[in-house]
């Protein structure tokens, strides 16, 4: 049998659509309710879903009297702060484009969105790093926007463009994500497939504001069915997680996998009584730390698998849990194969994880490389760049990358794009930059470099820091006489981590 796994279609969108209407369609129901609640220590910060939905629409309201129309592209430079979500959802509200940012990103790295973007507007808070541009709306000029009359929804085709994200593209050159209004319909499918979500819930995330991990499964999927999010203040130390869960009658929890580690390594116990599971993605989650969290906590752990063009749409979920090593199955109302040069491979057999293009979450295209987004698809099915394997039951198991691709904290990188930025400093002759383990499970990028002699280390942090987005900083330096290289003189990334681990003994 061929690993193809149909798990049935979803009902379609309707039409006319807005995405930030549907996040917020509870709001006229439950208008008390409260709808987000920032966990701080001098007393929490609580919104209804009165007064959330009170904001989104007044800061609509003011961004098409800064004189932006429907369609216009604004790039968000804002912080770990509720300002985010209500600009994003303001703005996709009344039909404006935002394309979320990581508040990392260094000014050079801005400088290259901006120029290849040109959007019509910037949304800045003056402490995050960014590019000059001609038109920005300040934060202060977002918050002052709330005392405005409300707007109304635009309505219309759910297939028009909605918001744009960035993910590190396999050519180190970052590709702007295009999503449609119909992406937040797709992740319904998330509900029971991954969450085991219910209105009653009280999910608390434990990413960033401005991560759209955090943007989608911590924010906009609990409103969507009236849940309650509940996000830790910005600075709050990990350690502190498990009693703000207690504290907070947490019954979900949401992170990254670095998050559960760092938990577990400063906790031996936890009482989490109201606690029922916890979310894991942004990374492969290992065995042992998932059974380790199992053991501690007494609760179990779903992973998701998925990506910047498609959302997660693989997981585990408290219906269909993992088995072994196993990502889960395809969610309900997904479509996926596992593709060979000449089509679906048979099952058991290895080969790329592909989702059909009729899925409503799959993005439009690649805004700056239309050409690439067509050459990802194979027939009907768009291909992920990830291999796996395909159980009887549609159980799928992760094989890695079929690139070089690194992971680091949930975030993907490209080495290309961080062997461009060192190939520019003085001394270094050759580059090339690789995912090395550190400790168990924990992984960090190394940059391995030859040139007449080995540079000093505090120089090419700071050099890395003013140019690249910490997150796609190098943790360690490696200096050697000659990188791997293959009979063709092509460097061979996959070596260098065996030269980290020699160069550590």
């Amino acid at each position: 049998m061929l690993s193809i796994f149909d798990h049935g279609a979803p009902p379609p969108c309707p039409a006319p659509f807005n995405l930030a209407a549907h996040v917020l369609r509870h709001a006229d129901e439950t208008p008390d309710k409260i709808s987000l609640s920032v966990l701080r220590t001098d007393g929490d910060q609580n919104w209804t879903y009165r007064a959330l939905q009170r904001a989104v629409l007044a800061t609509g309201t003011g961004l098409l009297q800064t004189g932006l129309n429907p369609g216009d592209i604004v790039l968000m430079r804002l912080g770990n702060t509720v300002d985010f979500p209500i600009a994003y959802l303001g703005a996709i509200s009344v039909g404006l484009v935002p394309v979320p940012t990581s508040s990392q990103l260094t000014e050079p790295e801005t400088a290259k969105i901006i120029e290849e973007l040109a959007p019509d507007a910037v949304l800045r808070d003056p402490g995050v790093a960014c590019a000059v541009h001609e038109r920005e709306i300040s934060l202060q000029e977002l918050v002052q926007m709330r005392e405005l009359p409300a707007a109304s929804y635009q309505m219309g085709d759910p297939e028009r463009l909605a918001y744009v994200v960035y993910t590190s593209g396999t050519s180190g050159k970052p590709r702007a994500v295009a999503h449609a209004h119909r992406a937040i319909w797709a992740r319904q499918m998330m509900v029971d497939g991954w969450y085991g979500l219910r209105p009653t819930d009280r999910l608390c995330h434990a990413g960033a504001f401005n991560w759209t991990y955090t943007l989608g499964t911590g924010l906009m999927d609990p409103w969507t069915i009236g849940a309650t999010a509940l996000m830790p203040e910005p600075g709050t130390d990990t350690s502190a997680l498990p009693d703000l869960l207690r504290e907070h009658k947490a019954t979900i929890f949401a992170a990254a996998p670095g998050v559960f580690r760092k938990i577990l390594q400063s906790h031996e116990k936890m009482s989490l009584p109201i606690l029922r599971h916890g979310l894991c993605a942004g990374e492969k989650l290992s065995r042992h730390l998932h059974e380790k969290w199992t053991h501690i906590t007494g609760t179990e752990l779903y992973e998701a698998y998925g990506m910047s063009e498609c959302s997660t749409f693989i997981s585990a979920s408290p219906t269909h849990p993992a088995r072994g090593d196993s990502l889960g199955q395809p969610q309900p109302g997904r479509r996926v194969a596992i593709m060979g040069p000449d089509g679906p491979v048979q099952l058991g057999e290895e080969g790329t994880i592909a989702v059909h293009q009729s899925d409503p979450g799959l993005m439009l295209t690649y805004l700056n490389a239309p050409d690439e987004a067509r050459a990802r698809m194979q027939g009907e099915w768009f291909l992920t760049g990830d291999q796996g394997s395909m159980d009887g039951d549609g159980q799928i198991t992760y094989l890695g990358r079929d690139d070089d691709m690194m992971n680091a904290g949930g975030y993907r990188v490209s080495p290309v794009e961080v062997e461009a930025v060192l190939s520019s400093y003085p001394g270094i002759s050759q580059v090339g930059a690789a995912a090395v383990e550190v400790k168990r499970d924990t992984f960090v990028i190394a940059a391995f470099y030859t040139g007449p002699e080995k540079l000093d280390e505090t120089a090419l942090r700071s050099y890395v820091e003013a140019n690249l987005a910490r997150y796609k900083q190098p943790r360690a330096f490696v200096y050697l006489p000659a990188l791997p290289s293959g009979g063709n003189g092509k460097l061979l990334r996959r070596a260098l981590p065996a030269h980290f681990k020699a160069s550590s003994e």
